[in-house]
């Protein structure tokens, strides 16, 4: 039942090269379960494991949110997570970070700077491209929690007008939905998000980062207002708004995965819109 499939594989987190069951980071996914991207990550395993790595986000000694990350291409598959409401309001003034992923990356420390992950220098070389973020950092709850977006494996380059214009425009409304539809029958607040990118043939950052073609994010959450579960997507190319008032479109879940790939969880297959 692909609603119930029990995921067996390890994952691996950039903490020391710790190898840890899903359960240590799985409560970001709907139902412990991760989307299904073919050829990347299916039925639960991923397929080619030297290439991609799951990363238990983890910040002040806690788990965060959960990112599929590619190795080769420097760039997320995408970060999964659990909004919750906002509790702190402010975008924290916060160094980007590496640590504590970069321990996954230790054995290449000694070898060519083509082996290594992305850091800083890549997207200081350039003023077209801004570290946009995949787990925006408005979507958490705690200043800790959004401290812990600011890290190179939470980042794609973002065209900047894009970034700030009609992608920044969506987080908003997106997270307006959830504040108000997303909330139980105890008054709490909780959504599930999966947002990722897909990369290029051959666009690259320094030439060492990949420039993805496009963005994408998906929201699903319980709603007792609708007593359903509610649910919507959008995407957007990854080039600069040709004007200021540009806005995505709001798209079901189906749509979507027509666009993108099949994402095979309760709320991604349910007929909510």
């Amino acid at each position: 039942d692909k609603l119930n499939m029990i995921i067996s594989s390890y994952l691996v987190t950039f903490s020391g090269m710790e190898v840890v069951f899903l359960s240590d980071c799985d409560r970001f996914l709907l139902d412990q379960t991760p989307p299904h991207v073919p050829g990347i990550l299916e039925a639960g395993r991923i397929l080619d494991q030297d290439r991609y790595k799951f990363i238990c986000q983890t910040y002040g000694n806690q788990r965060r949110f959960v990112t599929l990350y590619d190795v080769r291409n420097r760039i997320p598959v995408f970060s999964a997570f659990k909004f919750t409401g906002e509790v702190y309001g402010r975008r924290p003034k916060s160094v980007w970070k590496i640590e504590p992923q970069v321990g996954l990356f230790s054995h290449l420390r000694n070898g060519s700077e083509q082996r290594r992950p992305a850091g800083t220098v890549d997207y200081r070389s350039n003023r077209t491209f801004d570290r946009g973020h995949i787990f925006p950092s408005s979507y958490a709850s705690t200043k800790a929690d959004k401290m812990s977006t600011f890290t190179l494996t939470n980042v794609v380059p973002q065209a900047e007008s894009f970034n700030k214009g009609s992608w920044n425009k969506m987080e908003r409304c997106t997270k307006c939905v959830m504040e108000k539809y997303c909330v139980n029958s105890s008054g709490g607040t909780g959504g599930f998000v999966v947002t990722g990118a897909l990369p290029s043939s051959s666009s690259t950052l320094n030439n060492r980062v990949n420039v993805p073609t496009a963005l994408w994010s998906a929201f699903c959450c319980y709603s007792a207002v609708a007593e359903a579960w509610i649910a919507s997507g959008h995407w957007g190319h990854n080039v600069q708004d040709e004007s200021k008032h540009k806005y995505l479109k709001t798209e079901t879940l189906e749509d979507l995965q027509h666009r993108l790939f099949s994402i095979k969880q309760k709320c991604f297959i349910t007929n909510a819109t």
